[in-house]
């Protein structure tokens, strides 16, 4: 393939794969991570559990109703984030650029390399060797094309095409195959009866953006053209950690709110801790019972992560929120993070 030449890796329903490593007697049968509460979603499942029509961020409840055979197992992402560690560590060892994008998947940029395609078998390879865990591969010229052709053929995929041959193959394919392009939009194309990415691509930019404004118009019609020129960074800066909790029963008390604001703020600064990080930015995440969800945050002269410096403004924060209806949801970040020696945290005054 000439000229530029990205490659997107994508581990093969990677929080599942990585339980089955831990319990084998469990290959072959429908498997779901899910949480245990009644308000808990889906995190993945395996390909025996999506054949009944189960899926990432689905109601737990519901996957148990679509396959009452499966057995649900509670996540464990500490335990997901030391796997990802190694894959990772693989593919930079391959590759100088890569944009790692979630625990499992990255881009990487192939350009200029003498063998991308054996370069990335032999990625996998390496992969699945060191784990045991299988990965999907696409390339293509373009992030776009290598992110839709690793999604071709899972599981273990390995697909390349050019730009010309992704249209080509999915032209009779839903908008919402090409990232960017999420439900909503989705049906607004329906309602036009652009249903395809043939027709999307076909459509004149300025009849979308009348529709949706000309920015956005005008890109809807590149990614049905699979037009991009988006770069591979070599870094995904993380500048926030969160922390959040759905309740079982929506809380009205504000002291049990606090307990459990409390329990988060633990976590979280734990785990800043472990990564040596701190911020200027604390802010609360608080979802109601008619699932309007509220935002505050106060910023501080000096970067943070210990619980005695996080924890009174947070729970400042939501008293000060005073939430009129029940609370669903909770959450605690810390924003703007930086990387900091080892010294102790200024004393700070917190003048809110």
């Amino acid at each position: 393939m000439s000229g530029r030449c990205v490659a997107h890796l994508d581990m093969d329903a990677f929080y599942v794969s990585v339980e089955l490593r831990r319990r084998p007697e469990l290959c072959g049968r429908p498997v779901i991570v899910a949480g245990s509460g009644p308000r808990a979603v889906v995190t993945t499942a395996s390909y025996e559990a999506r054949r009944f029509g189960v899926g990432s961020a689905m109601p737990a409840a519901r996957a148990r109703r679509l396959c009452p055979d499966a057995i649900v197992i509670e996540p464990d992402f500490a335990h997901y984030r030391e796997t990802s560690a190694t894959v990772m560590a693989i593919v930079r060892s391959h590759v100088e650029t890569v944009e790692v994008v979630g625990l499992d998947e990255a881009y990487l940029e192939l350009t200029g390399l003498a063998a991308p395609h054996a370069a990335m078998r032999l990625v996998a390879h390496e992969i699945r060797s060191a784990t045991g865990l299988g990965c999907s591969v696409g390339i293509g010229p373009s992030k776009l094309v290598a992110k839709v052709a690793s999604d071709a053929e899972k599981p273990t995929g390995f697909v390349v095409l050019s730009r010309e041959q992704a249209r080509e193959r999915f032209a009779a394919a839903p908008p919402g195959l090409v990232p960017g392009i999420g439900p909503k939009t989705a049906e607004r194309l329906r309602a036009l009866g652009i249903d395809t990415l043939g027709k999307l691509a076909a459509t004149p930019p300025e009849q979308l953006a009348a529709r949706f404004g000309p920015r956005f118009g005008v890109e809807l019609v590149r990614r049905g053209r699979f037009e991009d020129d988006a770069p591979v960074t070599e870094e995904r800066k993380v500048i926030s950690e969160s922390r959040e909790v759905t309740f079982d029963r929506d809380i009205t008390d504000l002291v049990q709110l606090e307990e459990v604001l409390e329990r988060l703020i633990g976590r979280l600064c734990g785990a800043l801790a472990a990564q040596g990080r701190r911020g200027r930015t604390i802010g609360i995440k608080v979802r109601l019972d008619d699932f309007s969800t509220h935002t505050r945050s106060h910023t501080l002269p000096e970067p943070v992560s210990s619980v005695e410096r996080v924890g009174p403004v947070a729970l400042e924060l939501l008293r000060r929120f005073a939430a009129p209806r029940p609370v669903r949801l909770l959450g605690v970040r810390v924003a703007g993070l930086e990387t900091v020696s080892e010294t102790a945290e200024d004393q700070l005054t917190l003048a809110l």
